[in-house]
């Protein structure tokens, strides 16, 4: 497992929307919870969780 995290930005690239929409993914509880947090606080994903939740997200095909 790597210790590499994922912010918005990230994951938005890896799923192709704008940030806005993945902040609001979580807003809407459609994100997982985070698996850590920057040094500033903010929430960042580990690669391996967002690929899997990318993969069975709503409305993916």
């Amino acid at each position: 497992m790597s210790d590499e995290l994922w912010s918005y930005a990230e994951i938005a690239r890896h799923i192709g929307v704008q940030p806005e929409t993945v902040r609001n993914y979580r807003r809407h509880g459609l994100l997982p919870d985070p698996d850590g947090t920057d040094r500033a606080g903010h929430p960042r994903w580990r690669p391996e969780t967002i690929r899997d939740w990318a993969r069975h997200r709503p409305g993916h095909r």
